[in-house]
C-alpha cells in the first residue's frame, strides 16, 4: 500500500525533489540493477560475472549518452551530438543483446509466465530496435547523398521508433520486478505524547 504523509509546509508542497538528484538517481538505476543481479542471481556459467559487468557498463554508457544528448543539441554542437548518439545506439543495442543472452543463461529451468513474457518482449523489441535503426541509417545516408523530399521525415519517424522501442525494452522490467517491492522507512521510535 502506498502511503503519503500529509504536507507539513504551509504552501502545501507534498514532495520536493531537485532535478539534479533525480538525474543522479536515474543514472544510478543500472547500478542497483547490477547489484541486484550479482547478489540475487547465481549462474554456473563461467562467463556470467564478466558479461554482467559488461552489461552494466553498457547500460551506464547508454544513460550517460542520453544525458549528453539531452543537454547538447545538434544545432549547438553537431560533432558532440553525433558522437553521443553513436555512443547511445551502440551501448543500447549492446545492452539489449547482452540482456537477452544473460536471460537465456540464467532462466533455463524455472520460468514464470511473467518472466517468459518479459523475455519474449525483450527479444522482439531488441530485433525491432535493430531493424528500425538499420533502416534509419540507410534513410539518413540516402537523404544526405540525394536530398530527396521526405527522406528526412522518414528518418525522423524511424528515429522516434528507435527511441520508443528502447524505452519499451527497459519497461519490460515491469514483468521482471513485478512482485518486488522497494520499502523506504525509518527505524521505529517510541512515540512521545
Amino acid at each position: 500500500m502506498f502511503q503519503v504523509p500529509l504536507p507539513l509546509d504551509r504552501d502545501g508542497i507534498l514532495f520536493r525533489l531537485r532535478f539534479t538528484t533525480l538525474a543522479v538517481g536515474t543514472v544510478c538505476c543500472p547500478l542497483f540493477g547490477f547489484l541486484f543481479c550479482v547478489i540475487c542471481c547465481h549462474c554456473a556459467h563461467p562467463r556470467y560475472p564478466r558479461l554482467c559487468r559488461i552489461n552494466f557498463a553498457l547500460n551506464v554508457l547508454e544513460n550517460l549518452a542520453l544525458l549528453l544528448l539531452t543537454y547538447v543539441s545538434s544545432s549547438e554542437n553537431y560533432a558532440i551530438h553525433e558522437n553521443a548518439f553513436i555512443l547511445f545506439i551502440t551501448s543500447a543495442l549492446g545492452h539489449m543483446l547482452l540482456t537477452c543472452i544473460l536471460w537465456r543463461m540464467t532462466k533455463k529451468n524455472t520460468v514464470s509466465p511473467e518472466e517468459c513474457k518479459s523475455y519474449k518482449w525483450k527479444l522482439l523489441l531488441f530485433l525491432f530496435n535493430l531493424v528500425t535503426f538499420s533502416l534509419a541509417v540507410c534513410v539518413y545516408f540516402h537523404h544526405n547523398w540525394y536530398c530527396e523530399a521526405g527522406a528526412y521525415t522518414i528518418f525522423a519517424f524511424l528515429e522516434y521508433l528507435v527511441v520508443l522501442s528502447n524505452m519499451a525494452f527497459h519497461m519490460t522490467a515491469w514483468w521482471d520486478f513485478g512482485n518486488k517491492e522497494l520499502v523506504v522507512s525509518s527505524q521505529p521510535e517510541d512515540k512521545r505524547f
